[in-house]
């Protein structure tokens, strides 16, 4: 069975697949696209609201998960940590 997600590389792959569909994205695209559950999903959408990571809007055809700046400043930062622990070999 594959290797299970870190918390952190949840949040990654959350954040990224708002942002690869434009920094907009319906909840059951982000619901495929995660891999996660749906109680699971709705736990970490709630803890990235929280933290301002990410926004919840709703207009008249759909609620819609929109990508914050906070949440893109993640992304990058994410992906230097990672480069620079991986150029160690970890």
């Amino acid at each position: 069975m594959g290797e299970r997600r870190e918390k952190l590389d949840i949040i990654k792959d959350i954040l990224e697949a708002i942002r690869d569909k434009g920094g907009t994205i319906k909840p059951t695209h982000l619901l495929y696209k995660s891999n996660l559950s749906h109680d699971s999903m709705k736990r970490y959408v709630s803890e990235l609201i929280e933290k301002e990571m990410m926004q919840e809007k709703e207009d008249k055809e759909a609620k819609k998960y929109l990508i914050t700046n906070k949440g893109l400043k993640f992304l990058t930062d994410y992906q230097q940590i990672k480069d620079f622990t991986e150029s160690f070999g970890f």
